[in-house]
C-alpha cells in the first residue's frame, strides 16, 4: 500500500460537450478542484486526446503531460475499453457495439475488428511515448451469450472460443511487450475475461504471457458473488492496476444477478445502458 499514489479519476465518465468536460485542460482543473492527483484518459474520445498523433509524436505527448500538469496532475494510464470490445465480439452483439466504431466501419464486422487491432498497437506505443508502464482494455467477448448451461453447450464450445480470443490478443500482448506497457484487463461481466477462471483460461493460451495482466475492480465481482478478497491472494502478481467504486449486492424475491426487470415494465440493464449511454455520447473519433 506504501507505492500507492492518488487518487485518480477515470475521465470517461464524466467527458462531454459542454464545459469544462470538452477539452482536456479544462477537465484536467476540474478534477485537480476535486483533489484527483492523476486522471486516467479514454482513447477514443478525440475531445480529449489523439490516439493516432500520441502513438507517432513525443513532442504531442509532452504537451499531454504538460497540460494535466499544468493543475498539478499525472497521466496514469491510457484506456482502450471501447476498442478492445471490438477485438471480439461475437455476432450477436455486432448491432450493439457497432456504436464503439466509427460510422464507416459500421455493419462490417471484419473492418471493425482490423480497426480495433489497429487502435491497440497505436495505444501500445502511445502509452510508451508517454512513459507509462500499463494499460486498460477490454478482452471482448466471443463466448459470454453462452455464461449459462442452458441450453447444454456442445462439447468444446468455450475452449474454441478461448482459442480464438487468445489468437486475436497474442500479436497485441506481444506488440505491449515491445514497447515495455503492460496490457491489463479490466475483469467485467458481459467481458469473455469476467473471473478468475476465465483470466487463468486466457493467460494459459496466451502462454502465460508476461504482459497478460489485470485491471482489479472488485465492484463487478460483488454483483457475481465472488470473493473479491480471495482473488487478490490468487492473483496479485497479475494485478497491475484498480478501480474504485461502491457497490453492494441487494437480492430479492423479484430480482437477482441475471435481471433488471422493474414493477411495470421490462428494463433489463437500465443501469448499464444509462453507463454505456455516458461512453457512447462522450464517443468521439476522429474521421
Amino acid at each position: 500500500m506504501k507505492t500507492i499514489k492518488g487518487p485518480a479519476v477515470f475521465l470517461a465518465q464524466f467527458a462531454g460537450d459542454v464545459a469544462p468536460f470538452n477539452n482536456l485542460k479544462s477537465i484536467a482543473g476540474w478534477a485537480a478542484e476535486l483533489g484527483y492527483k492523476g486522471v486516467q484518459i479514454p482513447c477514443w474520445d478525440a475531445r480529449l486526446f489523439d490516439l493516432q498523433r500520441a502513438a507517432e509524436s513525443k513532442a504531442y505527448c509532452d504537451e499531454i503531460r504538460g497540460a494535466v500538469a499544468e493543475h498539478g496532475l499525472a497521466v496514469t494510464e491510457l484506456s482502450t475499453h471501447l476498442q478492445g470490445q471490438l477485438v471480439a465480439v461475437h455476432p450477436a452483439y455486432d448491432l450493439a457495439f457497432d456504436g464503439f466504431a466509427p460510422e464507416k466501419m459500421r455493419g462490417n464486422s471484419k473492418a471493425r475488428q482490423t480497426w480495433a487491432v489497429e487502435q491497440l498497437l497505436m495505444a501500445a506505443k502511445a502509452s510508451a511515448n508517454l512513459g507509462l508502464s500499463a494499460h486498460v482494455t477490454f478482452s471482448g467477448a466471443l463466448a459470454w451469450p453462452y455464461i449459462y448451461p442452458w441450453p447444454q453447450r456442445p462439447a468444446g464450445l468455450i475452449e474454441t472460443a478461448f482459442d480464438e480470443l487468445a489468437a486475436r490478443w497474442r500479436p497485441i500482448l506481444d506488440a505491449f511487450d515491445k514497447a515495455g506497457v503492460d496490457l491489463c484487463y479490466e475483469i467485467h461481466p458481459g467481458e469473455d475475461l469476467h473471473d478468475g477462471a476465465t483470466f487463468e483460461m486466457f493467460l494459459e493460451r496466451v502462454g502465460g504471457h508476461r504482459r497478460c495482466n489485470i485491471l482489479y475492480d472488485p465492484s463487478h465481482f460483488v454483483l457475481q458473488q465472488l470473493d473479491y478478497l480471495e482473488f487478490i491472494d490468487l492473483y496479485h502478481e497479475r494485478i497491475k492496476m484498480f478501480h474504485v467504486k461502491d457497490a453492494e449486492f441487494r437480492p430479492s424475491g423479484r430480482q437477482g444477478v441475471y435481471g433488471d426487470i422493474k414493477v411495470g415494465r421490462i428494463a433489463w440493464g437500465d443501469f448499464g445502458r444509462q453507463e454505456m449511454g455516458k461512453w457512447i455520447s462522450g464517443r468521439s473519433f476522429p474521421n
